[in-house]
């Protein structure tokens, strides 16, 4: 096939249009050019992509594939051409760093702005995903750092201690349950709770859990943060579960912090990096060095 990138443009722009002149317009071109452009793509795919009409055009049932086909390739090409910017304007390293949900909440935000105000020219991707996943996906080299919490190691990734933490039970101070130092969390499925929301890794880690004790989690609200959990726990909405480093001075007296008394309650955290990297990567390592910097 011997077609541009600008004829894959034009072909988009007029089958959303719908018509050919309103198409050309959008790409600054004379329709008389366009349509030349469209029927030479059609002659190098080898079928009609358009039907014409009096009053416009309509995709054909192969238009309609190559539409979609054209959009993501041109989808992707922007994308490419955003990730090279930061390249054309002095950044000097890019490390992409997968993380559960405590810790780009609760640690990686103060950590990270350490880091780049002694390198400021280096890019982060950050994502978020569940520790195991995260895991393979250093392993697999489309990570180059994780942020893990994890009881058992990968004998690829060599791991290092990042922060200490524990998943606590915030409970309103009038409930029947404030008044308890510990509770189980099978103690705990009977009552409404307020959860983050699908997807995320806390929220899976707690279903999980409550599957393998042959029960559920009774939500009861959704929401996209450790904060709101607390203010609606703090309401009386329901009870919750977060990483005790989630909770701040102001939540004092508003709501009870109750153990648990599972062992998987005890989140510590922990970097991992590949043991043989397929590439170097100075800021990576720079990364890694400050992340697992002793506390002062």
């Amino acid at each position: 096939m011997s077609y541009e990138l600008t004829d894959m443009k034009v072909f988009v722009a007029v089958a959303e249009e719908g018509n050919v002149s309103r198409g050309a317009e959008r790409c600054h071109l004379a329709p008389s050019s366009a349509s030349l452009r469209i029927k030479n793509l059609e002659d190098s795919v080898g079928v009609a992509l358009l039907n014409r009409h009096p009053r416009g055009v309509a995709l054909t049932a192969a238009g309609q594939v190559f539409v979609e086909h054209a959009k993501r390739c041109l989808a992707q090409l922007e994308q490419l051409r955003s990730d090279l910017l930061p390249f054309t304007q002095g950044m000097t390293g890019h490390v992409t760093v997968f993380a559960n949900n405590n810790a780009i909440s609760s640690h990686l935000p103060d950590d990270l702005a350490r880091f780049f105000a002694a390198y400021p020219s280096v890019r982060i991707t950050l994502e978020e995903r569940m520790s195991h996943d995260i895991v393979g996906a250093v392993v697999a080299g489309r990570a180059d750092v994780g942020v893990v919490a994890l009881e058992s190691e990968h004998p690829a990734l060599r791991f290092a201690p990042y922060k200490e933490d524990q998943l606590v039970l915030l409970a309103p101070i009038t409930h029947e349950l404030a008044q308890q130092s510990h509770v189980s969390f099978k103690e705990c499925l009977g009552q409404p709770f307020i959860s983050l929301q699908s997807g995320a890794a806390l929220h899976t880690f707690l279903n999980n859990h409550a599957s393998a004790l042959d029960g559920r989690l009774d939500v009861r609200v959704q929401v996209s943060g450790y904060r709101a959990i607390a203010r609606l726990v703090a309401s009386g909405a329901g009870i919750g579960i977060v990483p005790r480093t989630a909770i701040e001075s102001s939540d004092k007296g508003k709501l009870a912090v109750i153990q648990l008394t599972e062992p998987w309650s005890q989140r510590n955290l922990h970097v991992c990096v590949s043991r043989n990297p397929a590439e170097k990567n100075l800021y990576r390592d720079k990364l890694v060095d400050m992340l697992c910097q002793p506390s002062e």
